[in-house]
């Protein structure tokens, strides 16, 4: 049987905290971790200041890891030894393997309590996505969708419109094509049309526009359904772009200078990310941007990015947590992160505040971030999930670079993913 790092956390998780649960304290000391860039840490560093500054007998300890896979890395082996930081940033694609395992304390009667927030007052799309087996467990911090990030002036140099409400899959392909350039005729393209990840969380949106589904079912999913005509013609569009048409960075170009990069640096022109990028660009980016929706096909779909403020069971000052935790997610919280560009807030008052829609701020369109909320898409929430998303990906990868067809990567992504739902 091969080694399974979910279940073999899940297990040793439960271990610890059934045989040690510490005792409340009331230190009055809490520490909050947090994934990002410099630029995002600047946000969380304002929203703890603000919070001391009202709640001056609470000291919060802010904790950085700016990667999102080294963050989970470490808040994995934080748990596992049962020291992790008491409030904790967790995606809601991720954070049922820890609930199930007893290692998030449940929220629902807190929220139900406060005076500051309430359930109605968040975009039900982000609450109900942090429910595990029907209790609140955490509060969403966002409510960010997948959109297109797309640089102006490339766009106007190339004289190509600007991406439109209701533009199709051919509409993307084409601008993608013009924009794709070897600018010194070199036989090597140094400008690309378009970057995107090869990785489920990005093909899926596009299996949903095709008609299609990508869990034989979201309640309680047995298997991935991407070997359907739907999903197999969202993955002749999607893996397309390189294998095809080559206007996204092939393996050895993607390795050498990721997407995201390129576009900072100027040298890609469309950049397919969730809101997070926001606070990064409108430091780095020396050039005009917006953001569009997605292309559409069939019908209009985008996913759900959210990530959520979780208390830890191991916490030895719940109060404290929740103090801060409740404050982060109140209006004048959640205000403080919206203003740096990185959330689009998942309270609907702020959303709608000038906080967010700020004309004077980048990127200007930012009511397209809204105006997707209807078309919003989940994935399951599954204890394993990390595991299958892993997995998937892997798959995904090798057919998006032309290592086996497109076909055989997305039967390959539904037969090595089965064993994970059942954690057999």
């Amino acid at each position: 049987m091969k080694f399974r790092p979910v279940v073999f956390l899940v297990v040793a998780v439960s271990l610890i905290l059934s045989a040690c649960q510490p005792a409340p304290s009331n230190s009055g000391n809490i520490s909050f971790m947090v994934f990002g860039d410099p630029a995002e840490l600047a946000a969380y560093q304002k929203l703890v200041d603000s919070f001391k500054q009202k709640n001056p007998a609470i000291q919060v300890e802010l904790i950085q890891i700016p990667g999102q896979s080294d963050y989970r890395k470490r808040l994995a082996a934080d748990i596992a030894a049962g020291k992790p930081a008491d409030v904790v940033l967790i995606n809601y694609r991720r954070f049922a393997t820890f609930a199930n395992a007893g290692a998030l304390e449940p929220l629902g009667d807190r929220l139900q309590n406060s005076t500051q927030i309430k359930e109605a007052d968040f975009y039900p799309q982000a609450i109900q996505s942090f429910k595990w087996k029907g209790e609140q467990t955490c509060i969403p911090q966002n409510i960010s969708s997948l959109v297109v990030y797309y640089n102006k002036d490339l766009f106007d140099q190339a004289g190509v419109a600007y991406p439109a409400n209701g533009w199709t899959w051919d509409d993307f392909t084409a601008a993608a094509q013009a924009l794709t350039k070897d600018s010194n005729s070199d036989g090597e393209t140094d400008q690309f049309g378009a970057g995107v990840a090869p990785e489920l969380i990005r093909l899926a949106t596009f299996v949903w526009q095709a008609g299609g589904e990508v869990v034989d079912d979201e309640s309680n999913p047995q298997m991935l359904t991407l070997g359907t005509a739907e999903a197999l013609h969202a993955a002749d569009f999607f893996f397309g772009l390189q294998t095809k048409y080559h206007v996204v960075p092939n393996l050895e170009q993607e390795t050498s200078q990721d997407s995201e990069s390129r576009f900072i640096n100027g040298q890609l022109a469309m950049f397919f990310n969730s809101r997070r990028g926001v606070p990064t660009y409108r430091e780095s980016a020396a050039f005009d941007w917006d953001v569009a929706p997605l292309p559409q096909d069939k019908e209009q779909a985008t996913i759900l990015h959210s990530d959520g403020y979780c208390i830890t069971s191991a916490s030895k000052d719940k109060d404290a947590a929740w103090a801060f935790l409740e404050y982060a997610n109140s209006p004048e919280g959640q205000t403080i992160v919206a203003e740096s560009g990185r959330t689009v807030p998942s309270l609907i008052s702020v959303a709608n505040s000038p906080a967010f829609l700020d004309p004077k701020s980048k990127p200007a369109s930012s009511q397209v971030f809204l105006d997707m909320i209807p078309y919003i898409r989940v994935f399951p929430i599954h204890p394993n999930w990390a595991e299958v998303e892993e997995t998937a990906d892997k798959e995904i990868s090798l057919g998006f670079y032309g290592q086996v067809p497109y076909y055989e990567a997305m039967a390959r992504a539904v037969n090595f993913t089965v064993e994970s739902f059942t954690g057999e």
